[in-house]
């Protein structure tokens, strides 16, 4: 068993009092006997395509930046697992932004790092329309690591749309998804819950994502609810758009039990359509 915790963040302008104000509440949650700790999609800065380039970092676990440096410390000194949400990250060799999701080991290694696949790219007339292609480049590769209680995915906010890395990962054993994200107060409350639902149900595997809180005052209003489902598909932990945390039990022997009960997993027909598991991807 492990105490997953997702910490609902509230996120400002300042990118020192965003670091300090997630180190306080990851150590909250490690004091609380978690044992891995998600923060939210751009949980060092504004979520936007004007902010993303002034806040960015490059990623290199032999000279940490300002973000990386903190997220280390925050899993060194909780002696937890840390999902660090993401950040806007430059790459040196060619000045490219990417929108990047580090993991940390309690020990402060580097065990992964996740480029955001599918870019948002999105205009629902009248609504809201928003590219992150103007500015971010997408990642090229998927992503997951080893923990005591079993293998992890990781997505970042949109890539929860696409179903292709939570059955790759689940058909690879992981026995659950986590996705740090930042959907909006027009697409959160039509597909939020659902497709986390859906990613758990297809795969039958945990699947949690965690959001910003809801600042009415920023531009980008970040829909929140914060959640945790279960390989059949319940919701086991949940909020409303407010901070806080959501603290869920991750039993991987529930995943076992569930992929034995109904087996899709053994009854696929790759003979009819492809696994796209078997496809050669890193």
């Amino acid at each position: 068993m492990m105490k997953l915790a997702l910490v609902q963040l509230a996120v400002g302008a300042h990118k020192a009092v965003n670091l300090c104000n997630a180190r306080a509440k990851v150590l909250e949650a490690a004091q609380a006997g978690a044992q891995m700790v998600v923060l939210p999609e751009c949980f060092n800065s504004p979520y936007g395509t004007k902010y993303f380039g002034s806040y960015a970092e490059t990623i290199d676990s032999s000279q940490l930046g300002e973000s990386t440096r903190a997220l280390q410390e925050m899993a060194q000194t909780g002696k937890v697992y840390v999902i660090g949400g993401s950040i806007p990250e430059r790459e040196p060799a060619t000045g490219r932004l990417f929108n990047t999701c580090t993991v940390w080991s309690p020990e402060g290694t580097l065990v992964a790092q996740h480029r955001k696949l599918h870019l948002f790219d999105i205009d629902i007339p009248g609504r809201i329309t928003f590219r992150e292609s103007d500015v971010l480049s997408p990642g090229t590769s998927l992503t997951s690591f080893t923990t005591p209680w079993g293998e992890f995915g990781v997505g970042i906010c949109y890539d929860m749309r696409f179903p292709e890395l939570a059955m790759v990962a689940a058909r690879r054993g992981c026995v659950g998804m986590v996705y740090p994200g930042a959907f909006n107060t027009t697409t959160g409350p039509l597909h939020w819950e659902l497709l986390l639902r859906a990613r758990a149900v297809d795969n039958q595997m945990f699947v949690a994502a965690c959001s910003p809180a809801r600042d009415v005052e920023a531009e980008y209003h970040a829909w929140g609810h914060s959640t945790v489902v279960d390989p059949s598909a319940r919701v086991i932990a949940t909020t409303d758009e407010s901070p806080g945390i959501v603290y869920a039990d991750i039993d991987p022997q529930l995943v076992d039990e569930v992929r034995r009960s109904i087996p899709v997993t053994t009854q696929r027909r790759f003979d009819v359509y492809p696994d796209v598991a078997a496809n050669k991807c890193t």
